[in-house]
């Protein structure tokens, strides 16, 4: 390097107010929203819409809700056939264009059957996750909140109450009670709400101290207007996807329960009575449990990637 370029280097260089002029910005268009602005629950549609194996599954369930209402119409309007009627003549026959599903051993047609069985096994499913939403929110939020001793005190009774075997529970107090859809109802939900309650402490337990609660609190707030109408719109995500994986957990119990015959009684069958009345010649008739089984099967499987899907859906961290 020379001295001529050196001298050029350290020469001071002389700024003029046209090399600080904005290059290439419109100052009419800088405040210009260049993205249409959505709310969270908006933004959660359309990551959900997206998955499409989760979309694949609601519309199962979709189906599966409307041919539980209309399958039993459609086939007494065709056929003439009921949930009570049976035909002595027409026992035990395979799938056919006047049986769709086949018949039992009392001749009662089993497309019928299966889908009443089916709407017996959503209602419990939908019933007992709302009691267990309703029950864990308002325990699991009052926890949460106030904690201290109020904390420790209901958490050790939600813990005592666990530690029972669950299903022992169920039994004694299926067999003390007479077995109907309540009692049905009433046993799945005697724990059933502790798994929503701890998940809702959780999360209240996090956002009790963020900046938007202190600034509601200073403003006058009470604990019920901090709780319900802050604390727990924040955790919605969390509690849809904790009720929607619940709801087949409670199919599956009650499925279990009909199947050991503490379920529903005889003539009303659910679907895990009818797998249990099919046991029996399962070998010579595999209709008779095959589409109670696949309906039962197919409803928890989509449940369970539905709640999948959703979850992913709601959680902010996998926005991408």
């Amino acid at each position: 390097m020379d001295s001529n370029q050196v001298q050029v280097m350290n020469s001071p260089v002389e700024l003029k107010p046209d090399d600080f002029r904005k290059i290439g910005t419109d100052e009419k268009q800088a405040e210009v929203i260049q993205r249409e602005s959505i709310s969270a629950l908006r933004d959660a549609w359309q990551r959900l819409c997206a998955n499409k194996l989760a979309m694949t599954a609601l519309w199962v369930l979709a189906f599966i809700v409307v041919a539980s209402v209309l399958g039993p119409l459609i086939s007494g309007w065709v056929h003439g056939y009921d949930y009570y009627s049976n035909d002595l003549l027409a026992t035990n026959e395979s799938p056919s264009l006047t049986h769709w599903f086949g018949t039992d051993d009392l001749g009662r047609d089993m497309f019928v059957r299966t889908w009443r069985g089916a709407q017996i096994s959503l209602f419990v499913g939908l019933v007992a996750a709302c009691i267990d939403l309703i029950i864990g929110v308002i325990y699991g939020g009052t926890m949460g909140y106030f904690g201290g001793r109020v904390d420790e005190i209901m958490n050790k009774f939600s813990e005592i109450l666990y530690a029972i075997p669950y299903l022992l529970v169920t039994i004694l107090l299926l067999v003390v009670l007479e077995p109907s859809l309540g009692t049905i109802i009433l046993a799945l939900t005697i724990t059933g709400w502790i798994n929503m309650s701890w998940i809702v402490r959780g999360e209240i337990m996090q956002l009790k101290n963020r900046e938007f609660v202190l600034a509601s609190r200073s403003m006058g707030a009470g604990s019920g207007r901090l709780l319900f109408k802050h604390l727990l719109p924040n955790a919605v995500g969390p509690i849809i996807v904790t009720v929607t994986l619940s709801v087949p957990n409670a199919i599956f119990a009650e499925a279990f329960l009909s199947f050991l015959g503490l379920g529903v009684q005889a003539p009303v069958a659910s679907l895990g009575s009818m797998i249990n009345d099919a046991l029996t010649g399962w070998l010579y008739y595999p209709w008779r449990m095959m589409f109670p089984a696949a309906v039962i099967s197919l409803t928890m499987l989509a449940f369970n990637i539905f709640g999948d899907g959703l979850r992913d859906a709601l959680d902010p961290k996998l926005k991408k």
